[in-house]
This record gives structure tokens, sequence and C-alpha cells, in this order.
């Protein structure tokens, strides 16, 4: 099919912040490059990973949508979200190519931990190194394919905390994809219940779940509240998730823990403020310009 191509150029840290919200927004696919070089970030939004993050002063940002996208509204959206201005853009309709194969070239297994990957089903699993756990995602309509800085740091968070609370209940409220459910439930959770608004996430998580052959539960945030777990994670972003502190809080287990990201570093303070009546959050990781806030309600 043919695309809207919209190109826009900002300072680094902003553009790497407008190309990850972009990818909520309906978009097919987004890069990040040199404004001055023209060559692209040797870690790009869905990269290879290892490399080392580029640190250059001015960034073009080039992203796909379908044909019929409001790109206007999906910009506005973005900008608000990010509490930044709109940056003045261009837009192009490109002509049919092979959209499929150009979006797979983007995404290879990605090492996680030494023991979590994520690999997209067009890759065989043998090149694993021993010991590997893999979970099978593909990217598609739904944010968590493991490539974003948010979902590696909540990844490696869930990882920890079974490794000291084997069969713990898990909670993923905003799941997406259903990624950080089914890992949960690779690392051992006893059970993982993955929650949404948006029903084309929960269809991709459930297929997700049954390619990955566990037994995850996914509901709709208008369902009955779901019980509540030892460990809850919510990667989102710092809006909603600010919103959503009393109810998030009460899902935690007393003596339970919870993780929450899709957090730039400068919004730390304000999500941290939101919680503290709860639980007392801190810093616990940060990948780029994004972090990790984790903390345990008292019992």
């Amino acid at each position: 099919m043919s695309v809207t191509a919209v190109r826009f150029t900002l300072a680094r840290q902003e553009a790497e912040a407008f190309a990850d919200a972009l990818m909520e927004f309906n978009c097919l696919s987004v890069s990040v490059e040199d404004a001055e070089a023209g060559t692209q970030n040797e870690q790009p939004i869905f990269g290879e990973p290892g490399a080392e993050p580029g640190f250059w002063a001015l960034c073009d940002v080039a992203a796909h949508f379908p044909p019929d996208e409001d790109v206007a509204a999906a910009l506005a959206a973005c900008a608000e979200v990010l509490e930044l201005e709109v940056p003045a853009y261009s837009v192009e309709l490109l002509a049919d190519i092979d959209w499929v194969r150009a979006n797979q070239a983007q995404f290879q297994p990605i090492a996680v931990s030494e023991r979590l990957w994520i690999v997209p089903s067009w890759h065989a699993l043998d090149p694993l190194p021993a010991g590997a756990l893999p979970i099978q995602i593909d990217p598609g309509a739904a944010f968590g394919t493991g490539s974003h800085p948010t979902t590696r740091l909540c990844l490696r968070w869930l990882e920890a905390q079974l490794g000291r609370r084997p069969t713990a209940s898990v909670l993923d409220y905003g799941c997406g994809s259903g990624i950080l459910a089914i890992a949960a439930l690779k690392l051992g959770a006893g059970a993982a219940v993955g929650v949404d608004i948006d029903d084309q996430a929960l269809i991709t998580a459930r297929h997700n779940a049954d390619v990955n052959e566990v037994a995850a539960t996914f509901l709709s945030a208008s369902d009955p509240h779901p019980a509540a777990a030892d460990l809850v994670v919510a990667n989102i972003l710092s809006h909603p998730l600010i919103m959503l502190a009393p109810f998030l809080a009460r899902c935690v287990q007393p003596g339970g823990a919870m993780a929450l990201s899709g957090i730039l570093a400068h919004q730390a303070d304000d999500v941290v403020a939101a919680y503290s009546r709860w639980i007392s959050l801190s810093v616990a990781a940060q990948d780029e310009d994004w972090v990790c806030l984790s903390g345990d309600r008292p019992a």
C-alpha cells in the first residue's frame, strides 16, 4: 500500500522521545538520523542491541503512516504527551513498496539480558546461546516488541523480582502486545494478567500468549478489576500513570512490588510524588532517556 511519510528535525533527545511516542499513534515505522551527516543512528528506535547511541546535536525523524491517517492529530497528541511544541514538518505520499519486508528488516533478535531474548517469528531460534529464554513477539498492532528501552527496563525488573519471588502473581496494566505478562510466566510467575483499553492489543496479546504456549489472561480495562497482584508493572506514559496512581497502588498486594515505566527522566519526580501516599518509588534503572521507577507496598 502507499504510505504517508512525515519528516521533521529536532534536538537529539526530543527527536528520540518524539519517535518513541509516535509508535503509540498508528505509526508504521520510524527512523532517527544525524541531521548533519545523514547517517543513521547506530541504535535507532528499532535497532540491534548493544550499540552505543549517538549524541548528535540535531536529528532528522522520518515516520510512516497509513495513507488516511490524520498525521497532524498524531503529532499534536505526541507533543502534548511529551510537553513539547509540534515541530515544523513535511508530508509526502509515497508509492507502494514491500513494507512487510522493509519493516521486518528493522527487527532482529534482541538480548534483553543474558537469559531473556525477544525473537521475531521469522528468525530461527537455533543461533541463541545455551540457556536463553526466547519470547516470540512480532511487531504489529500493539506496543511492546522488546526493542523499546521502557520494555527492556520492565523485563529486567520482572526477571530480578521473579528470581526473588518465585511463583509470584503479576499484573501488567497497559499490556499492549502482552510481552511482559508472557515473559513473567516464562520466568516462573504463578499467574499473569494483562489489562489494556485497546481491543486490538488484547487480540494481539492473546495470540502472542498462544504462540509462546503460556496461559496468560488478558482483560479489557472496562472489565471487572483484576485481583491485586504480588508484582504490578505498568509501562504506559507519565500522564496516565499519574492519573491512575490511586487505582494502580491498590492493585499491589501488601508486601508486593510495583514498577512503572514509559517515563522520561525529567518526569520521574512528578510520578514519584503522585504515588508517595501509597508506595515510595525511586529510579530503579535508566535506559537512554527513559527510567523505570519501582518500590514496595508496605505489608
